[in-house]
């Protein structure tokens, strides 16, 4: 038997991603005939550069989309802690590092909360981060006001604009080495099969001993600090806060996820997938550029790719279930079905 996979197996058992694979190889081609500079080092490394921050975040949003839930806050936390940096630095008062500490630490507090909310007193998650989205972003105007904050230490501005390894800034290495652990923790953990299992059914998940509240308590705390985070790696790498910091993410990022496949619903969803679509809408925004495309329209355009995910993502789930009803039996499945499986 032959050691590789038949690529019409592959194709079946993972149709979204072989979908999202062609449509990637379409865009790369199309990229390559507009630009001929697209294949150059410093055009692919800026083509994560200029949205690393988002890609980073979408990572944490694919463990709390697949696990049922949802953060619209996370831009807002950003901005959030990015602004409280921005204003202990400017005091001066404040060690810049003990900056940096508190700064994180109030994006896994807004998480923390949200979660607490969630998880102890039942309210939607979407109505939560909702209020979150719009509180932690009134914070952090309170905070900067209508002015710009910079003059960062030049370690700070370091980090987050020159390169560490080769040609890669560090924000880029930590998103390669991020993905890469939470597709290992997601699709080969305990954790991992938790998180689907309370994605489909959260009842089910607590019968089952998940500790549905401490779970969903621990990702949202996560998703606050890691958008914490990517909020300074985005000061780093712009050298400058203001109060409208990271404004509109939250769309970009969302989009990835569901392209990736992740259920809106929660349940199903692999790394595999977010990984491909994250370069679909980065090597679409790419090619929008080159096209002289303004970047509301590139909006405009992500948020109908929102759209069209969702719906194309549940019209494929329905023909394959249909093509599977009607699928010739095998006689393993009729033996199968016929002694039942135990209990």
């Amino acid at each position: 038997m032959s050691a590789i996979p038949d690529v019409r197996d592959v194709a079946r058992r993972r149709p979204w991603e072989t979908l999202l694979l062609a449509i990637l190889v379409v865009t790369i081609v199309y990229n390559i005939a507009e630009s001929t500079n697209y294949l150059g080092v410093d055009n692919l490394v800026n083509l994560f550069e200029l949205s690393i921050e988002k890609v980073i975040v979408a990572v944490i949003m694919t463990f709390v989309i697949v696990a049922g839930e949802i953060d619209l806050s996370v831009a807002s936390t950003m901005g959030l802690s990015a602004a409280v940096l921005a204003k202990l630095h400017d005091g001066g008062s404040v060690p810049f590092v003990i900056a940096i500490v508190v700064a994180i630490g109030v994006g896994t507090l807004a998480g923390l909360l949200q979660g607490w909310c969630v998880a102890k007193l039942g309210l939607p998650s979407l109505v939560v981060t909702l209020a979150g989205l719009i509180g932690l972003r009134g914070a952090a105007r309170v905070f900067v006001e209508d002015k710009s904050y910079g003059d960062f230490p030049s370690w700070f501005e370091r980090l987050g604009q020159r390169n560490l390894v080769g040609p890669l800034p560090l924000s880029v290495m930590v998103f390669f080495a991020g993905i890469v652990v939470a597709g290992i923790v997601l699709g080969r953990t305990a954790l991992g099969r938790r998180l689907l299992v309370l994605g489909d059914n959260a009842e089910v998940a607590r019968y089952s001993g998940v500790r549905v509240d401490r779970i969903r308590i621990g990702l949202f705390a996560a998703s606050g600090t890691v958008a914490a985070f990517a909020g300074l790696v985005y000061a780093a790498s712009r050298g400058a806060v203001r109060g409208d910091l990271a404004e509109g993410f939250e769309l970009d990022i969302i989009t990835m996820v569901l392209l990736g496949g992740v259920s809106i619903f929660g349940g199903s969803g692999t790394m595999l997938g977010v990984g491909l679509a994250i370069l679909i809408i980065l090597n679409l925004r790419n090619g929008l550029g080159l096209a002289n495309v303004d970047s509301n329209t590139q909006t405009g355009i992500v948020g109908g790719i929102l759209i069209v995910s969702v719906l194309a993502r549940n019209a494929l789930d329905r023909l394959r279930l249909r093509w599977d009803r009607l699928a010739p039996v095998e006689s393993g499945d009729v033996v199968g079905s016929t002694l039942g499986s135990p209990s």
